[in-house]
């Protein structure tokens, strides 16, 4: 017998992707032939493991280098994460474009950005690198635990409220100082069909400072094939990365937003919301989806599935 469902967090929210929707889905069945059929075939396996074992090199080669990095001038360190993410993530065999004006050197902004797979990290640190906030758990993970540690992330508990104006207040300090702060205000990866409704708290950081909040909004191609959503462990997902033939990124900046002309956190989160989230989303609040059994990575018919799902992995 199962014991109580334990009440949902406001930490950690879950994304209702389902492959019945075609969150996170590959089509089945392939097309027939041509240059059609060859767009979905899955990269060779020998050029899957080149890819896998150069990603791990790349992130260890920035492992190594991390006591060095550290004490150097923000700037430098900065500048040292961009080349280091930019090659994870093309070591991995992602192509990365940026369109919009990338914001000014030495101006405090807080970058919100839809939440879509671990590959969302590296990506935006590779564009607009600064301190990121990540629950505590990715600390200890390969690939994600490294990168973030590099980058300076703030890890926060997510396990309770009772912790939560101390992070507030830590954001705050960190963009008081000039800095520039990443989060996914979703609380949860979505499949890139459909996102979630932005958390407001942290927003509050950026009020109390009057910082811009930096909009971003990151698109995959082929669209779920980098989600990072239902029970598919991290390695998995890396193996999926790596196989993915044409992968791409977009990474498109927006135009920022003044904090001073919304001095609530809940409007100030909502306009950024509006910002990131196109108008063919559809953001969801579902704080109380339950998880699938399977992964929904997986080939889907045209038949309907009830299964939703959950990943968060900052």
């Amino acid at each position: 017998m199962n014991g109580p469902v334990p009440a949902p967090s406001p930490w950690l929210p879950t994304a209702p992707c389902t492959p019945g929707r075609r969150c996170a889905a590959h089509p089945d069945p392939l097309p027939a032939a041509g240059a059609a059929r060859a767009a979905f075939r899955p990269a060779p396996a020998p050029l899957a493991f080149a890819r896998l074992a150069a990603g791990l090199a790349t992130v260890l080669l920035g492992v190594l280098l991390l006591p060095v990095a550290g004490p150097l001038p923000a700037a430098v360190r900065y500048a040292l994460v961009r080349l280091w993410t930019r090659a994870v993530v093309r070591a991995f065999g992602v192509r990365l474009t940026v369109t919009g004006a990338l914001p000014g050197a030495g101006r405090s902004a807080l970058v919100v950005a839809n939440h879509v797979s671990w590959l969302d990290i590296p990506v935006v640190a590779a564009v607009l690198p600064g301190r990121m906030i990540a629950k505590r758990e990715v600390r200890g993970w390969p690939v994600l635990g490294p990168l973030a540690a590099l980058g300076g992330t703030l890890f926060i508990d997510r396990d309770g409220l009772r912790r939560l104006p101390g992070t507030v207040r830590e954001v705050a300090g960190a963009l008081a100082e000039g800095g520039r702060v990443t989060a996914f205000p979703e609380g949860s990866t979505w499949c890139g069909r459909d996102g979630g409704r932005f958390r407001p708290a942290l927003f509050q950081a950026a009020v109390d400072t009057g910082s811009d909040i930096q909009p971003v909004r990151i698109g995959y191609r082929p669209e779920g094939a980098a989600a990072y959503v239902g029970e598919d462990p991290l390695g998995a997902s890396l193996w999926r990365v790596a196989r993915t033939p044409g992968l791409t990124v977009e990474i498109r900046i927006l135009d920022p937003i003044s904090a001073i002309q919304y001095p609530d956190r809940r409007l100030l989160a909502a306009a950024a919301q509006r910002a990131v989230l196109p108008a063919s989303y559809r953001a969801v609040a579902s704080d109380s989806a339950k998880r699938p059994s399977v992964s929904v990575h997986q080939r889907v018919s045209s038949k309907p599935a009830s299964a939703s799902s959950a990943r968060t992995p900052s």
